[in-house]
């Protein structure tokens, strides 16, 4: 698939009815998106016929570029009931298979390294000062092979930092800001 069909494809998705202030939702615009899981596909390998999970998925844009990309299996994780909804709604509109799970994902019970790739746009932690690190923290924990998560450029190094220090990867760099 070419990166404009991509692009086109999640800009056709629906977004948040109404959006919850308290759990940072926002949309993942379908040119972020696709550039995101488009490069970490065709120039990292991290996509296709690997296992992908889309912590945060909100409204399931970053799952369902995964699943367009031939990923081989896709879970969208979220708290919220209203985008996972939505989510599903995607999916079936342009008929990719994604699983989804309902839960908070510092309560999420999974055990070791079982997901090939991990990719995310979690809340900035603008509301709940550190969300972005939980989420990021538990996507080192889960991913075996890569974790790409958008995030302030204003926290850039903070970042790159902690996933190194604190949470044990073995390297983290910026691959675009935008």
């Amino acid at each position: 698939m070419k990166l404009k069909q991509l692009e086109g494809l999640l800009g056709d998705l629906q977004q948040f009815h109404n959006p919850k202030v308290e759990l940072e939702q926002y949309p993942t615009g379908p040119h972020i998106a696709s550039r995101m899981l488009y490069t970490a596909d065709f120039s990292f390998g991290d996509v296709s016929n690997k296992v992908v999970a889309d912590f945060g998925c909100g409204c399931g844009t970053l799952g369902i570029a995964a699943a367009l990309l031939d990923a081989e299996y896709v879970i969208g994780v979220d708290i919220d009931a209203e985008s996972l909804e939505t989510a599903s709604a995607n999916a079936g509109d342009l008929e990719v298979n994604l699983d989804f799970v309902q839960c908070n994902i510092g309560t999420l019970r999974w055990r070791g390294q079982i997901i090939d790739t991990v990719v995310m746009n979690p809340p900035f932690g603008t509301r709940r000062k550190g969300a972005d690190m939980d989420f990021l923290q538990r996507a080192l924990e889960i991913a075996s092979g890569a974790v790409y998560s958008l995030h302030k450029t204003t926290t850039r190094e903070h970042i790159k930092r902690a996933a190194i220090r604190e949470y044990n990867a073995a390297s983290a760099e910026v691959i675009s800001s935008i």
